[in-house]
Parts: structure tokens; sequence; C-alpha cells
């Protein structure tokens, strides 16, 4: 019997329950329908009477108003709009200043790669080889030995003969008595080291 009495109970809470919940859902969606939008503030229409009129050729400003309608005549006039600026050109003092002559900066050389033969339009040459960073600081020879040398690069040193190859890269071409001649083996580049003290 517990059981059967403890069920109608909480049938008779739902149904109470639900007695006051309709009628409240109702009120809240009949008041909620009623309500009309506010009002503007009497400042907010003084703000859009004070505005003047623009005059011809002038751009209008727009004033902030309360219509939240798209106002397609804003529009078509915001699109007619043309930038016509200060009338400056930010580049024409610079040419006048490049083509002042004596007192001013001298205007460029036109070297459009038509004028080849001008030296002052003619392309830079192209970087030389890069040096050879070997050292030459001695001999080192026997009787009834060809002569060789001491080289350095960094803290490497190679002892070598007319013809030999140092460090994978340069070969000794001809010792003199005072310099050697080495060359690059990637570039094909000779040069002249002298005996450095």
């Amino acid at each position: 019997m517990n059981g059967e009495g403890g069920s109608q109970r909480k049938t008779i809470v739902a149904i109470v329950l639900a007695v006051i919940a309709v009628p409240l859902f109702v009120y809240t969606v009949w008041s909620a329908r009623g309500t009309k939008a506010p009002a503007p503030e009497p400042g907010a229409a003084r703000l859009v009477r004070q505005v003047r009129r623009p005059a011809a050729g002038e751009a209008r400003l727009l004033q902030p108003s309360l219509d939240p309608t798209l106002q397609l005549g804003l529009l078509k006039e915001s699109e007619s709009v043309e930038y016509k600026g200060t009338g400056r050109n930010i580049f024409a003092q610079q040419q006048e200043v490049a083509q002042a002559g004596p007192g001013g900066i001298p205007a460029p050389l036109d070297c459009a790669f038509k004028d080849k033969k001008n030296p002052a339009c003619a392309p830079p040459p192209p970087p030389g080889p890069p040096p050879i960073p070997l050292k030459f600081y001695g001999f080192a020879s026997e009787r009834g030995q060809p002569k060789k040398v001491f080289l350095s690069e960094g803290e490497n040193i190679f002892i070598a003969g007319e013809g030999d190859i140092v460090n994978r890269r340069y070969r000794v071409v001809q010792i003199g008595p005072t310099s050697v001649t080495v060359q690059d083996m990637l570039s094909n580049n000779q040069q002249t080291i002298r005996l450095s003290g």
C-alpha cells in the first residue's frame, strides 16, 4: 500500500506544479509581445536636428542613428564619392631635386639596357675568385732533393714541392726565392704568395 500511496502523492504534486506553471508561462509570453521598443532619448533627437547640410562637392558626414534599417540612399551616395586628394604628388619634389642641376642631386643616368657603350652604364665586373687562404713561411731543402716549402692554413701546416697538391685543393705551381705560386684547383685561380716573416 505504501508504494501506491507514494506514487499517488507524486502524481498530485506534478499536477499542481503543471497548473501553476502553465498560467505563468502564458503570462510571460503575452507580456513580452505587448512591450514596445523604447522611445529615443530627447538628446539624440536634438543631435540629428542640428546636423547641417553639406555644400555641393563636400562629403556628407554620417551621424549615428537609432534606426536599424538599411538606408540604400546613403549607400548609393558613398559609392559616388571620388577621392581627389590634395593634388600633391609625393614624388614631384624628388623629381624636381634630381633635375635641379648643379645645386641639387645630379639626374640619374638612363641606362635601361640601351646605352651599353657608355662606361658609366656598364654593368659592374663580376667578383673575382676568392683569395687562397694559404700562408708561405719558409723553405725545406736538402742536398740533392727538390726544393720544398712550408705552407699553413689556420693551424694546419703542409710541406709541399712543385706539382704537389695541398689540402686536396691547392697545387704548388712554382717555388721562387721569396714567393710561391699556388693554383686553386676548383676555380683555376693562380695566386702568388709572398714569404711572410
